[in-house]
């Protein structure tokens, strides 16, 4: 495969919007791997020693208390990438990283990342302009924790995650949308079982399924607009 058919078919937005140059010399150093799902990519207070690039699922950034409660403050798919602190010289990440569901993902080794970065070139652009998608959905995510109630929240994450995966068929667990929320497994019965009333999505265990996206997209809180447009602002693959 050509250097230029790997990069249209690298799956990631980041590193497939890079210029050929760049991307052949970033790319020597990339390694694919599957982080599979559940796994602990990085706790809170961890040197990072790799960034990951995903591929085809979903990383969450996610805070937990000393009782053990927990709270998802962002998730990252194929437009993004995990070890962002690297740019600041810290090194230190400031938050839990697990993985909601299964990804492939191009691991690279922070120090590598962060020479890259510091060329000041495409990749440091796009890095900030993805830093800034990053900081907009954990400010939403803290105003709708906040305000919103809990269906419209849920119809926002539910839009979110399949916006990511491309698809109306998503496998999440009761916990991992609990997590997502900080909101009690009960509540999300209630606010899942009212979508299904509404015929917004079709509930099982372990499973969800969108048969009226725009029923749904009518039930959102206007989160899920903001990150929507932000992400569709953000820079699309180019050679």
């Amino acid at each position: 495969m050509s250097a230029v058919q790997w990069q249209v078919d690298v799956g990631n937005k980041i590193l497939g919007a890079l210029p050929q140059s760049e991307f052949r010399r970033l790319s020597e150093h990339l390694e694919r791997v599957r982080l599979g799902k559940g796994e602990v990519v990085y706790v809170t207070g961890d040197t990072i020693r790799h960034s990951y690039f995903p591929i085809n699922g979903l990383l969450s950034l996610g805070l937990t208390t000393d009782t053990g409660a927990s709270m998802d403050l962002a998730m990252i798919g194929d437009e993004g990438l995990v070890g962002l602190t690297v740019i600041n010289k810290t090194g230190i990440i400031p938050y839990d990283v697990t993985v909601a569901v299964a990804t492939e993902a191009w691991k690279i080794k922070a120090q590598v990342l962060e020479a890259e970065f510091d060329r000041g070139e495409a990749l440091h652009d796009l890095v900030l302009a993805y830093l800034n998608i990053l900081l907009a959905q954990i400010s939403q995510s803290s105003l709708c924790h906040r305000f919103h109630k809990l269906e419209a929240a849920l119809s926002s994450w539910l839009l979110m995650v399949q916006d990511r995966l491309n698809s109306d068929k998503l496998n999440v667990t009761q916990e991992l949308i609990s997590n997502a929320l900080g909101a009690p497994r009960t509540g999300i019965t209630a606010a899942a079982g009212s979508l299904q009333r509404a015929g917004s999505i079709r509930y099982t265990r372990g499973r969800i399924v969108i048969p009226d996206r725009a029923r749904l997209e009518a039930n959102s809180c206007e989160c899920y607009r903001i990150i929507r447009d932000k992400l569709k602002q953000f820079p699309r693959e180019r050679l």
